[in-house]
């Protein structure tokens, strides 16, 4: 790697612009007790396979109390640990040894709404006058429809999770909102009680010494309201429940949410935090808006729009062939969106994503090829960087063959729907495919019969490849995925060209070669990665024959002849030049 001009040093950038994060899932990282569940100490038990990776943020998925309905996403206590990952001193254990090593720790936050067991609910559920009854949205049955029966819900919303987001209460007589389960209530952020109680959570948390928040489904709490109080219908097919984002996302007031809470919990101590939002359904003009230093939001924003180019008609079971061109397409337009105000946060896989190998790469004859390509391609966008655990290991779909195997709710429910109209073998298909379930088999730490991740039986079950991918397997092999990851944490920590340099598209037309550069000053990069098992070559322009290799995914030198490059089945390379003017 070519030293760094003096000149190209970092100023005054946020640090997360030269930092990588990781995400754990808890309950499929490392059980230390023999219940097949992952755990607090756990995580602890595998710090240092963190540090060896070189990341600088670590994300836990939710490990409050919780029934479990969605996995931890439907919270009964935001103030406890549920005991199935440990207890509040493992996790301040936690925080220690991630703090003595450098290491920042983000929590899960989770306030569109509560699982139906939190005590707010609970309150709110006992009676129509209850103090807490409007802290959740409830609503009379439709005019003129009993209530309780079809059609009768107060508006035709459907939840993500298939059916009515309405469900009907006999004790009470009204219904209550649930966008996503209907054991996950979703709170009323029109009522200021409720906000004032979220900023005084997350205040107890930050005083515990957390550094941030990955904030769930954030841009969904402010619901499009009318004057009386009442939520609209939203397009949908003749019997059907249509989609709740169209009333429920990026509504009026969810920019003055959130600057409300920056104010009241963030002011003052802003410091080394890192604030980002999970945004289904927003836009480029939205993520600016939302991550615009300038209006104290939100530092940072995932969104779907690249992680869906996949899905047809049917939804994320409905798999498609991907277009490299809208891969393209997409992610240059949130580069150039982003570019003067606003930051991205950049990732393949999280917990909701089947693994990326498998969906946008060859897992099976160019497994590490395509994984490694993947992640360079990714990386050298401008943004942050996010790691899903097992995907520095290369880590592939669950390859399930049963649906008894399948845990994940959303996979369930889809199934049950559908049940009536595909085979099992064509129910089968689509789970191996779209399935959340294919993110959250155990990490693969070894070759022994549980992989390594518990003593007794897994919640969920091994991936039965973790004989041959695994984290040993990878560690001992220098050409790894696993080690490819670690040079790109530190290309991105060393390279401000790689942090800070402006992102252009090149070849946006080209079906199987993704290639762009990033400039900072005189110092140029250009990113090639082939989405292809054929060799293909990429028409680059003059002047990169000379350039040096600055990071590439295969052993041999890269194929340059003038303005061409040839590139081999799944070959990424970085090439780095000085440029004049």
């Amino acid at each position: 790697m070519n030293p760094v001009p003096d000149e190209l040093e970092p100023a005054d950038e946020p640090w997360w612009t030269r930092a990588v994060v990781y995400q754990i899932y808890p309950r499929s990282f490392q059980d230390t007790n023999g219940d097949g569940i992952g755990d607090l100490p756990g995580i602890l038990q595998r710090v240092d396979h963190l540090v060896e990776l070189g990341v600088d943020v670590l994300w836990l998925s939710p490990i409050y109390r919780s029934p479990q309905d969605d996995n931890g996403y439907d919270i009964s206590d935001y103030e406890d640990i549920d005991p199935a990952f440990g207890t509040l001193e493992d996790l301040d254990r936690l925080l220690e040894a991630l703090h003595e090593r450098g290491l920042k720790l983000v929590m899960d936050l989770v306030v569109n709404h509560t699982s139906d067991e939190h005590p707010w609910f609970v309150e709110s559920q006992s009676s129509t006058d209850n103090p807490k009854r409007d802290w959740y949205w409830w609503r009379p049955a439709r005019e003129g429809m009993e209530p309780g029966t079809p059609g009768a819900e107060p508006t035709n919303w459907g939840s993500f999770f298939s059916g009515p987001a309405w469900d009907h209460d006999e004790a009470t007589g009204e219904y209550y909102l649930h966008l996503f389960s209907r054991k996950q209530p979703d709170l009323n952020w029109e009522n200021p009680e409720v906000r004032r109680a979220v900023y005084r959570m997350m205040r107890w948390w930050l005083d515990r010494g957390v550094d941030g928040f990955r904030m769930d489904v954030i841009n969904l709490i402010s619901k499009t309201v009318g004057p009386d109080g009442s939520l609209p219908d939203v397009p949908a097919e003749d019997g059907r429940y249509g989609q709740p984002g169209v009333a429920a996302a990026n509504g009026p007031r969810l920019h003055e949410f959130l600057q409300e809470m920056h104010r009241e919990v963030f002011d003052g101590r802003r410091g080394g935090l890192l604030l980002v939002g999970e945004t289904p359904g927003t836009t480029v003009e939205h993520g600016r808006l939302l991550t615009d230093p300038a209006r104290h939001e939100l530092d940072m924003v995932f969104t779907f729009e690249h992680v869906s180019l996949d899905h047809g008609p049917g939804g994320r079971f409905d798999v498609h062939p991907l277009d490299l061109r809208d891969l393209k397409a997409t992610l240059g337009r949130w580069q150039a969106g982003l570019a003067e105000a606003g930051w991205n946060a950049l990732y393949w896989d999280n917990h909701d994503q089947p693994r990326i190998v498998s969906r946008y790469g060859d897992d099976v004859a160019y497994r590490r090829e395509s994984a490694t390509m993947l992640a360079i391609v990714l990386h050298l966008h401008r943004g942050t960087p996010y790691i899903y655990q097992g995907e520095e290991l290369g880590m592939t779909n669950a390859h399930f063959t049963s649906l008894e195997e399948y845990r994940d709710i959303e996979s369930l429910r889809w199934a049950d729907a559908e049940r009536d109209r595909l085979s099992e073998e064509q129910l089968l298909g689509c789970l191996a495919a779209g399935s959340r379930d294919n993110a959250r088999t155990p990490v693969q730490w070894d070759d022994t019969a549980q992989a390594g991740f518990t003593t007794g039986r897994p919640w969920i079950a091994v991936n039965p490849n973790h004989d041959t991918i695994n984290a040993a397997a990878e560690r001992a092999d220098p050409d790894s995925v696993f080690h490819l990851y670690r040079r790109l944490v530190a290309l991105r920590h060393e390279d401000p060209v790689v942090q800070r340099g402006d992102f252009h598209l090149l070849l946006p037309d080209d079906p199987h070669v993704y290639a762009f550069t990033r400039t900072l000053g005189d110092e140029q990069l250009l990113v090639l990665g082939s989405f292809s098992s054929d060799p293909q070559v990429a028409e680059v322009g003059p002047g990169w024959s000379d350039a040096s290799l600055v990071i590439g995914n295969y052993t041999s030198p890269v194929a340059t002849d003038g303005d061409r490059v040839a590139l081999r089945s799944w070959e990424a390379v970085v090439l780095r030049r000085t440029v004049s003017g």
